[in-house]
């Protein structure tokens, strides 16, 4: 394969520089944009906010034609579409949101070459229409955004993603580009395959989000639990919820707007224009927090996401990997909370028991399930499993509450032996409720109608709160030394795994059980408080933000389509009095200085 001609290489980085308003690529970028420029086939894989669009934008913008990019995310082509053109590039998109007469006449523009990258869903590429106009166009390139969409094993699946191998079969000599954050070796090897990409580059980033720390609660009351969260360390935030049903993100959505937090809620049940509504305040305005199903998150491009919380558990650790991975993508500090408790294990369990999938794909998601569930009940850093999982290795990071706060762990086999005792002296035919009550010595009503006061496991664990052994028995759950038959209203059962725990011949080793800490609240002044920024900055920064505000409004475009927190950071530490001195600060390309920069240097001056 040939070398990318010095002239391309060349434009490339110009484009980078003037463009986008970027000194220098960062990490594989260069080497990407390479390999497209020469024409050959990528596979990129970067975690969110690692700069995955420009490693195919600058080569769409630097070869012949126009650059075609596959992307499932319908609702948000208008954002990207409009943050292109706030940097002069010539954009456009093909989905049904629009009108037979609009979709001509971008069509026509496209065969005319009059456009520079065209976003198209995968619906609407492989209708007989759209293929033919690909054909009857010049092509720069095919990027296939999200590509982790094509594994039938992942938590995004979309059928039409597999018949993307037809951009191969009828386009051979149009490089191809296929980007995803998430993919464990099983995914990246079903994306190879499926788009027949073998002979394709693959570029593998560091997967660690270090501006991101991990914390796993104990949960209790979990919505008081994430209004403590939010209150205490994310007051005025931006912030995404997840909650597994429609119904959980409707009630807490209310329950956190009844308690003063500007939340909304977003799921796949709403009216579609509701729901819009609701992303384009959450992409508009500064401090919405969005509570949501996972219907919602994928391409969100909103810099300053400062956390994501999760009140259920994620069916596997991709999926909690690119929830989480929605936060912190300016780089600045930003938090990925979990509150878990047993109800979510056995949800999750019932969820694959219930499941019309056949018996491999179960075991798929059990194979998922039980590597997520270790992240939760982890002793060591959680940083270090999440990376390990996909086949990166890390030291301790020092970040995560397991770092920050060692969970203690102990033998805790004999409390183990009665807990698996109790079950199997109520015939396993009860669910954790009553095994609780027997096991702790709690003479309830139905204790007594079956008379299990009188067996000799009753009260055996009386020594222990009941949150301490639910504790337990979620750990003991997560072993797969119980499960629950959910054809037997819940019951507990013993496994083959019991066995050797019962007879002594093997020990269990769990966490500590820990009480719920509230979060200490942390006080903030009413402006947007940025560290590392001297009072005079810290001046500037804030009426940089209520300039971007104004400013997004009027061109009717997300905030951070104008300028990121980063680059207003940057602005406000040079204090630039000229059009020359804007011009060197990252993320100011040449379309922005000339739509803005005198707006910015009149701006800059009141406070010299």
């Amino acid at each position: 394969m040939s070398t990318p001609a010095p002239t391309q290489s060349a434009r490339a980085l110009e484009i980078l520089q003037t463009t986008f308003g970027y000194p220098s690529f960062r990490g594989q970028q260069q080497a990407i944009v390479e390999q497209v420029l020469r024409g050959g086939d990528a596979l990129v894989l970067m975690p969110t906010g690692g700069g995955k669009s420009l490693c195919y934008q600058i080569p769409a913008l630097v070869r012949d034609g126009v650059g075609v990019v596959v992307s499932p995310l319908i609702a948000l082509m208008q954002d990207q579409v409009d943050a292109l053109a706030e940097v002069g590039v010539r954009a456009a998109f093909l989905n049904s949101t629009q009108t037979y007469e609009e979709s001509s006449e971008i069509e026509r523009r496209v065969r005319r070459g009059e456009i520079d990258l065209v976003y198209v869903a995968p619906e609407r590429l492989m209708t007989p229409r759209c293929l033919d106009l690909l054909e009857q166009s010049n092509i720069a390139l095919f990027a296939i955004d999200e590509a982790h969409c094509v594994s039938q094993w992942g938590h995004d699946f979309r059928p039409e993603y597999i018949k993307l191998s037809v951009l191969h079969e009828r386009f051979p000599h149009v490089p191809r580009i296929a980007l995803t954050a998430t993919a464990d070796q099983q995914t990246r090897e079903e994306i190879i395959r499926r788009l027949q990409l073998e002979q394709a580059q693959q570029f593998v980033a560091s997967f660690d989000r270090p501006n991101i720390r991990y914390q796993i609660v104990e949960k209790a009351n979990g919505r008081k639990q994430l209004l403590d969260f939010i209150q205490g360390a994310h007051n005025g935030d931006a912030g995404i919820v997840y909650c597994l049903s429609r119904k959980k993100v409707e009630e807490t959505a209310e329950f956190l707007a009844e308690n003063g937090i500007a939340a909304l809620p977003y799921h796949a049940g709403m009216d579609y224009r509701k729901r819009t509504a609701n992303q384009a305040r959450f992409l508009r305005e500064e401090s919405v927090v969005m509570v949501a199903t996972i219907a919602f998150g994928m391409g969100i491009d909103k810099p300053d996401v400062r956390f994501v919380a999760h009140l259920d558990l994620p069916k596997s650790i991709e999926g909690y990997y690119q929830e989480t991975g929605r936060a912190g993508r300016d780089g600045g500090p930003a938090n990925a909370w979990m509150a878990y408790g047993l109800q979510d294990v056995v949800q999750q369990r019932r969820m694959i028991e219930e499941s019309e999938a056949d018996e491999t794909f179960k075991r798929v998601l059990g194979v998922k399930l039980d590597a997520m569930l270790g992240l939760c009940e982890t002793l060591h850093c959680r940083r270090m499993r999440l990376l390990e999982y996909f086949g990166q290795s890390a030291a301790p990071c020092g970040n995560c509450d397991t770092c920050l706060a060692p969970p203690v762990s102990f033998d805790a086999t004999v409390m183990v032996q009665k807990l698996l005792s109790t079950v199997y002296r109520v015939g396993q035919r009860f669910g954790a409720g009553h095994v609780l009550d027997v096991l702790r010595g709690i003479d309830s009503e139905k204790v007594k109608q079956w008379r299990h006061e009188e067996l000799s496991t009753f009260g055996i664990g009386s020594a222990g709160s009941e949150a301490e052994w639910r504790a337990i028995l979620r750990q003991v759950i997560a072993l797969g030394l119980l499960v629950v038959d959910y054809d037997s209203y819940n019951a507990l059962k013993l496994t083959d795994a019991a066995r050797p725990v019962l007879t002594g011949g093997q020990q269990v080793q769990l966490r500590q059980y820990q009480k719920p800490v509230k979060t200490a609240r942390v006080s903030k002044s009413k402006g947007f408080v940025e560290s590392g920024l001297s009072p005079t900055e810290q001046l500037i920064f804030e009426k940089l933000r209520w300039w971007r505000v104004e400013t997004a409004r009027k061109h009717n475009v997300p905030a951070y389509v104008i300028f990121h927190d980063a680059t207003m950071r940057e602005i406000a530490r040079a204090q630039p009095a000229s059009l020359d001195d804007l011009r060197g600060v990252s993320g100011v390309g040449e379309k922005k200085l000339e739509t803005y920069g005198d707006e910015i240097i009149a701006l800059i001056a009141e406070f010299s």
